[in-house]
């Protein structure tokens, strides 16, 4: 072969190669404009939705207390468990239980904290949570939750993604999918923080196989907002907008090509970040309010002052739109030193918990916002006596057979208890309610079926209650 043969032959196999690209990107484009997903025309992901049904709520606040705190001290008063303090529980009843650290042999541990009636409702609510006593008859107690996970990652994965598997989207993700979000200048699913602990991680808020526009964005609350947010020194917010401006044009020119999805999430999280530059600064910056507020979180307390501003940040955050806010607070894990380890973290967040609904409430914004506090599981009624010279050293191990949680507004009936353990404490004994039920009935506040929010993902759909999962009509007003 010439050179002038392989040189022909080359630019009639470019002009093909050439030809073909650009005949299926025509093709690709014609039925991407055809499906709406062209550049021009591909939607905001963020842009607030229609529910399925009416809605009851319109924002969530979470607050996760990472670790698992004990229901056992806290919530579910079992006098019985004196007449067995010390002993070991009978081959039968202990048999079955799954004790990750212990052994069925453990002698049980009767709680040394008293339990006192609360509000109207006169719901039982130990000594440790005095503040949450006084909105006792805003909160649904539900002292029958169980779940299969008794491990931490296990469990938090089960209680934020419906399945104990990592990988998942988590529930954050799974209502910003559905409902988009009314704030144009944050995220519609924002995260904040507190405590620290391996056991909280970012899978608690991460999209999954979501597109990335439903992860959770990390807010931190002092210095920059969010990191990296700040512009470096020498750019001015002229020069930002020329560059982010070719930037969206080159990626539009992408979506066109390709049809991904990925590239409109990163146009879309450019410019959110861009206006965020704006908003969330003036969001941290907690001067504005009254010095009445600030004492009723507790951020003039150093013990509670952390908690406190996050807490007042979450209900900052649902007065501009933001969807879905998740409140972690780590290291409710008490193997050991349990009265003193669970006393301070009940000083560090039952105030500004109690807080928070009561502030919705008084604005008129908690008929509108489910506010839900829960850890992955609970602990059990056995002790673990990690050293045994040492009275103190005494804990509890994981307990995923009957816990509980409360929740409170977005069209929760107030001022009752759902469900009943037995008196032992040990598995449920009425009323059980499953994690997947728990949310289900979240997104049925929000005006969402959890049977028909699905994501089609490696062939099948997937949901947030995986197969499972019931509304709790008794939960409901």
């Amino acid at each position: 072969m010439t050179q002038l043969d392989f040189l022909t032959t080359q630019t009639r196999r470019d002009f093909l190669d050439r030809s073909l690209y650009g005949l299926g990107l025509g093709v690709l484009s014609h039925l991407m404009g055809v499906e709406g997903r062209s550049a021009a025309s591909i939607p905001d992901a963020m842009a607030p939705r229609d529910p399925h049904f009416a809605p009851m709520a319109k924002n969530v606040i979470f607050l996760f207390q990472a670790g698992a705190p004990s229901q056992i001290d806290l919530f579910d008063p079992k006098p019985k468990l004196h007449e067995w303090n010390g002993k070991a529980l009978p081959e039968s009843l202990a048999k079955d239980l799954q004790l990750p650290f212990i052994k069925p042999t453990a002698k049980v541990l009767a709680s040394r904290r008293e339990f006192r009636p609360a509000g109207q409702s006169g719901i039982g609510l130990s000594e440790w949570l005095p503040h949450t006593a006084t909105i006792a008859d805003e909160i649904c107690l539900v002292r029958s939750m169980h779940g299969e996970a008794v491990n931490h990652h296990p469990g938090q994965s089960l209680l934020m993604t419906g399945s104990p598997l990592l990988g998942r989207p988590t529930v954050g993700s799974w209502v910003t999918y559905g409902l988009g979000s009314e704030s144009r200048d944050l995220p519609g699913f924002v995260v904040l923080k507190t405590g620290s602990s391996t056991q909280g991680s970012t899978g608690n808020w991460s999209n999954g196989f979501l597109p990335s526009n439903y992860q959770g964005v990390l807010l931190r609350s002092h210095g920059d907002p969010i990191l990296h947010l700040s512009n470096p020194a020498g750019i001015t917010p002229e020069m930002q907008r020329q560059d982010l401006d070719m930037i969206r044009e080159l990626n539009r020119e992408q979506v066109d090509r390709t049809g991904d999805s990925e590239i409109a999430s990163r146009i879309a999280a450019y410019e959110l970040a861009f206006r965020m530059q704006v908003s969330a600064p003036g969001l941290i910056d907690v001067s504005d309010e009254p010095e009445s507020m600030r004492e009723m979180y507790g951020l003039n307390d150093e013990d509670t002052r952390a908690y406190g501003t996050t807490c007042l940040l979450a209900r900052r955050l649902v007065e501009r739109g933001v969807r879905f806010i998740l409140n972690q607070h780590a290291q409710w894990d008490h193997h050991s030193n349990l009265d003193k380890g669970l006393s301070q973290k009940c000083r560090i967040t039952d105030k500004p918990a109690a807080a928070l609904v009561k502030d919705l409430k008084q604005r008129g914004l908690l008929d509108e916002t489910l506010v839900i506090w829960a850890g992955e599981f609970g602990r059990t009624a056995l002790a673990e006596w990690r050293d045994p010279s040492d009275p103190a050293n005494i804990g509890r191990d994981h307990h995923a057979d009957g816990f509980s949680v409360w929740v409170a507004g977005g069209g929760i009936s107030g001022g009752q208890v759902i469900g009943k353990t037995d008196d032992l404490g040990l598995t449920v004994a009425e009323d059980p309610v499953h994690v997947h039920d728990l949310q289900a009935t979240l997104l049925h506040c929000l005006g969402l079926d959890h049977e028909r929010l699905t994501y089609r993902h490696a062939g099948r759909d997937f949901r947030l209650t995986d197969v499972g999962g019931n509304v709790v009509e008794s939960m409901l007003l």
